[in-house]
């Protein structure tokens, strides 16, 4: 049974940093492509970051480039987001997901093309 949850969200002020993670189970990480998404109240989910199973391949939102790394420990089993240099705009519920599949997809940042999702972490930028 595939299963992701994710965790280290916190009320932080503009500035900081955050690292979450997405622990995951019911398969093995090594194979698969993670994403992270967010969904800030009266918005649509979207995508923050993706990275690939074999080479490690990264992709990041514009909004978050330079400030937010995706990382992987496929011998714990979890995927990372850190956030630094965090914003009120970056305020939102924080999800990982996947397909199963070894490559981010095309569209990586769409949510359709997750089938599998954790249940999200809270994360909150103010001052």
């Amino acid at each position: 049974q595939v299963q992701l949850v994710e965790s280290g969200g916190l009320l932080v002020q503009p500035g900081e940093s955050l690292k979450l993670a997405c622990a995951t189970s019911g398969f093995t990480l090594d194979y698969y492509a993670i994403a992270w998404f967010r969904q800030a109240p009266g918005k649509e989910r979207e995508g923050v970051s993706c990275i690939g199973s074999r080479d490690g391949t990264t992709y990041y939102a514009d909004s978050v480039k330079g400030r937010f790394t995706i990382s992987r420990d496929n011998a714990k089993n979890v995927v990372y987001l850190l956030m630094n240099s965090l914003k009120p705009e970056d305020t939102a519920v924080y999800y990982c997901a996947t397909d199963l599949f070894p490559t981010c997809p095309n569209n990586w940042h769409v949510d359709h093309e997750y089938g599998y999702w954790g249940q999200g972490t809270q994360v909150s930028v103010s001052s």
